[in-house]
């Protein structure tokens, strides 16, 4: 099948479009774009947690249009048969243990837009059999990345996958959030007037602050068990309030910051057996952060991908996942987050519409 994956990440960079023919055995990427977000789009995305509920309600629909515009956009520059559009929507509450993750983003209006069968909201399922509806990308990490014995994104948030052994003595994937990576790095880089640390130069200038890295080490999430994710709101509560000490350098809390992510994925898969890593994510690009990576994991063989895969795997695995709910598939792991069962998320809409 022909999907197009549109993926909206913590770290507003924009909307990523990849356009994919995929099959649970493997995929071929087609074309891919980012559009990124104005400035509206970024103060709209980044405080809507704040807003009243019609706010939030009218932005739903308002941002289900503008993928649909997006998508219609980009298949002018891309044609081709497309059979439908799975959409990772952009999420602004995620609290699974209240029973709760939502993403915006209408399929509805996207379908509308677009003419094309939408599937989307991929996570209420899995919320609703009491899992965390995160992550969900490991399924596509093992479908069509196996080859590598984990899977690292740097996103907004650093979450890992691998294959650990079941006790019926058969494969399981294992994944959760390990950190907050991004969401941290690009906010301090915007206090310096950046939108990103760009290879980290800046953390590199900077040194480690010991005080400030063990505050951050402590936080009680590292010692939940899994399943487990972070989502925006435990950032703001919990860890933006450590990058606010006063007299410390913007360069010093970002060379911190790289420190302690390395060192919560260092510590993620220190016993797994992983000795190659495929590293994807915004962060990949971030230099010293992979050189900080690797000096911690002197034995764990780290690839960095091409820049299609860096910026658009998560795309091309909601391709995946789209492909798998328009077959009746489970495209959500029991096993990564804690439901009762595998299951098949997504609602579909715009079948009536017919293909486009």
């Amino acid at each position: 099948m022909k999907l197009i994956g549109l993926m909206s990440g913590t770290s507003l960079d924009g909307l990523d479009v990849a356009y994919c023919d995929i099959s649970e055995h493997g995929f071929k990427l087609l074309a891919a774009e980012t559009y990124p977000y104005d400035e509206q789009w970024i103060q709209w995305l980044s405080t809507l947690e704040h807003a009243t509920a019609y706010e939030y309600v009218l932005v739903n629909v308002e941002l289900g249009h503008y993928f649909g515009k997006m998508v219609n956009r980009f298949r002018q520059d891309h044609p081709g048969h497309v059979d439908a559009i799975a959409s990772h929507g952009h999420t602004i509450f995620h609290q699974p243990e209240l029973g709760l993750t939502t993403q915006i983003g209408d399929g509805d209006s996207i379908a509308a837009e677009t003419g094309l069968p939408v599937v989307f909201n991929f996570r209420t399922m899995d919320v609703a059999l009491n899992g965390q509806g995160a992550p969900l990308v490991p399924i596509g990490d093992r479908l069509l990345f196996g080859q590598y014995d984990a899977c690292l994104n740097l996103g907004g948030i650093a979450n890992i996958s691998y294959d650990i052994m079941g006790k019926d003595g058969k494969a399981m994937r294992e994944a959760y959030d390990v950190c907050p990576c991004n969401m941290a790095l690009n906010h301090l880089a915007r206090q310096l007037g950046l939108g990103f640390d760009r290879d980290g130069l800046h953390a590199r200038m900077g040194k480690t602050i010991p005080r400030l890295k063990a505050e951050m080490d402590a936080l009680d999430y590292y010692r939940q068990p899994l399943p487990k994710t972070l989502g925006k709101e435990w950032f703001v509560s919990n860890f933006l309030p450590l990058l606010y000490d006063d007299g410390l350098e913007i360069n010093d809390i970002l060379c911190t910051c790289v420190e302690h992510i390395a060192h919560q994925i260092n510590s993620a898969i220190k016993g797994r057996g992983v000795s190659s890593m495929l590293v994807t994510g915004g962060g990949a690009k971030n230099k010293y952060l992979i050189a900080r990576l690797q000096a911690q994991m002197p034995g764990c063989k780290i690839t960095i991908p091409s820049d299609m895969i860096i910026d658009y795997k998560e795309a091309i695995i909601f391709c995946l996942l789209g492909y798998l709910r328009l077959n009746h598939r489970p495209n959500c792991l029991q096993s990564v987050t804690g439901a009762m069962m595998d299951n098949c998320g997504g609602n579909i809409a715009g079948l009536a519409i017919g293909k486009k």
